[in-house]
């Protein structure tokens, strides 16, 4: 009976261990493909930028510029071929003018072209007053020091209309300066406000994103600047990096955990560099003759 038992656990072993390579094997190819649709997204947004933006031009010159193309129309503008208009995939969001006129990937697509162009831009989230719902998504641009704000869904900088000086979300958060920044913006909604930014939206995950995003809500905005949201969570090509190194690391995790069951277990015979190892420990850690035969005097 324990033969058998014997046979169905080292059967069961081994099929988890072919489980966990399999595992293994498509998580790196998982990653290798993420980082070629990088390097391939990459050069895509390299040569557009160089077609769009003056080279030699100031940053600001560079956003106007991109703005302008922007409100044009892309030269490939027919019916987008599909009912999401969330899409993040930077090629179809600078290929069809209907996700250049949803503010979310018309943010993504601004975002990665200036960022393609040398411009350090992200994303910003207007949230509601509960913090759970995006109002709209705006551009931040790092320009002389400052963060200050482009809607590429209205294809404007915000500035004010007194001296021309470009605003900064914490400017934008009073509702006087927003309204005389906006008054030229024919349709621009007043609930699209500055008092509730953030730069990552966790509240459409089920279950626990709505709590989770109202403690984030909580924490000052500040933590969130140090990371390239933009780029880790709408980029795809980078998310499957990421689920690609997850995986990847989950499967070391358990491949070393069943090693360790099967030894301990016998399941797994001992590799030969074990052996050779043992066998060091053993010789090294042997007692001399002479140390014993002292030692049994003694006694």
């Amino acid at each position: 009976m324990s033969g058998i038992f014997s046979a169905k656990q080292g059967f069961l072993f081994q099929t988890a261990i072919f489980s966990i390579n399999m595992l293994l094997i498509s998580s790196a190819l998982l990653v290798l493909f993420g980082l070629g649709w990088e390097y391939s997204t990459r050069s895509y947004l390299s040569g557009f930028s160089n077609a769009v933006l003056p080279y030699t031009s100031s940053p600001e010159k560079k956003i106007t510029a991109i703005l302008e193309w922007m409100q044009q129309g892309p030269a490939r503008s027919d019916e987008y071929y599909s009912d999401d208009t969330q899409d993040r995939d930077p090629v179809d969001t600078l290929n069809y003018k209907e996700l250049l006129n949803v503010c979310g990937t018309a943010t993504n697509a601004f975002v990665n072209l200036a960022s393609a162009g040398g411009i350090e831009a992200r994303r910003l989230l207007l949230l509601d007053a509960r913090g759970l719902n995006t109002n709209h998504v705006v551009a931040e641009v790092h320009l002389d020091g400052r963060w200050v704000i482009v809607d590429p869904s209205f294809h404007a900088i915000l500035r004010s209309s007194q001296d021309g000086h470009l605003l900064t979300r914490q400017e934008l958060a009073h509702p006087e300066i927003l309204r005389d920044a906006t008054r030229n913006l024919p349709g621009y909604d007043p609930a699209y406000n500055y008092e509730h930014p953030a730069f990552i939206h966790i509240a459409r995950l089920p279950i626990i994103g709505s709590v989770l995003q109202l403690k984030i809500n909580s924490v000052p905005p500040s933590w969130e600047e140090g990371i390239n949201w933009t780029v880790l969570v709408e980029r795809q090509s980078y998310d499957t990096i990421v689920v690609g190194i997850v995986l990847l690391c989950f499967g070391f995790f358990l491949r070393r955990l069943i090693s360790w069951y099967g030894r301990a277990t016998s399941l797994v015979p001992m590799s030969p560099w074990e052996q050779l190892s043992h066998a060091g420990v053993s010789l090294f850690s042997y007692s001399s003759p002479g140390k014993t035969e002292k030692g049994l005097h003694k006694a």
